[in-house]
């Protein structure tokens, strides 16, 4: 993804579009199916923070485990930059993250959200159809934004907005893009970039990539320590 943080669409067509009810019907689908093939999966994370009223920044590799039973965990490998990044921002992030996962259910299903299609559009050379989501309840975990989905395969391309509820005191509002790849018929997280407006450090800017995806049961043993405040 280039260019930022956008959240801009195209204009909406007919509500009751057949196509985008067709795609959409399809997604919905597909959820359980994709939430179990993410089980047991490990990926490397780069994550790089920065402060800019502070002028302060720092990058994280880590390993990102999923459990059988679907609990995410982060075991640091390397940090690099200013500690008090790693402490009071890097690893509340990902401990609101971890959190709000464990929670009550929040996935881009017609119980949490409202689907409003727009139609196929063509983004940086691929089709997608985009719908705009409203989340029906105002909770942790939960967006309202954008949903892009690949016409053949039926998995999310790109999902992006605002999250309604913040799932931490420290971190006041987050505005969010997430790409993902396909690997083996699955929807991988590749890139995510966020804008995160805190209460003490004030606007940061981060980014996280995603790589070495793996089902290998091993990698979920590997890493130094899990990412702690």
């Amino acid at each position: 993804m280039t260019g930022g943080l956008t959240f801009a669409a195209g204009p909406a067509p007919e509500p009751n579009d057949p196509a985008s009810e067709a795609v959409l019907a399809k997604f919905l689908a597909t959820k359980d199916e994709q939430k179990d093939a993410m089980r047991g999966a490990s990926m490397q994370v780069d994550i790089q923070a920065e402060v800019p009223k502070l002028k302060r920044q720092g990058k994280l590799q880590a390993l990102r485990n999923i459990s059988k039973l679907g609990k995410i965990t982060y075991h640091a490998l390397e940090f690099i930059g200013d500690k008090s990044i790693k402490t009071e921002v890097i690893a509340r992030y990902l401990n609101a993250e971890t959190e709000s996962q464990a929670g009550p259910d929040i996935a881009l299903t017609s119980a949490n959200y409202k689907f409003k299609g727009k139609g196929l559009q063509t983004n940086d050379g691929q089709e997608v159809y985009v719908f705009q989501v409203t989340p029906k309840k105002k909770k942790v975990g939960l967006f309202k934004g954008e949903l892009w989905i690949d016409p053949q395969t039926y998995l999310p391309v790109r999902e992006s907005g605002r999250f309604v509820k913040s799932p931490s005191i420290f971190l006041k509002k987050i505005e969010f893009v997430r790409t993902y790849g396909m690997k083996d018929g699955i929807a991988v997280e590749k890139h995510l970039e966020s804008k995160v407006e805190t209460r003490f450090f004030g606007p940061v800017n981060m980014t996280i990539d995603f790589t070495n995806f793996s089902k290998d049961p091993a990698t979920e043993v590997a890493g130094n320590d899990t990412v702690q405040q």
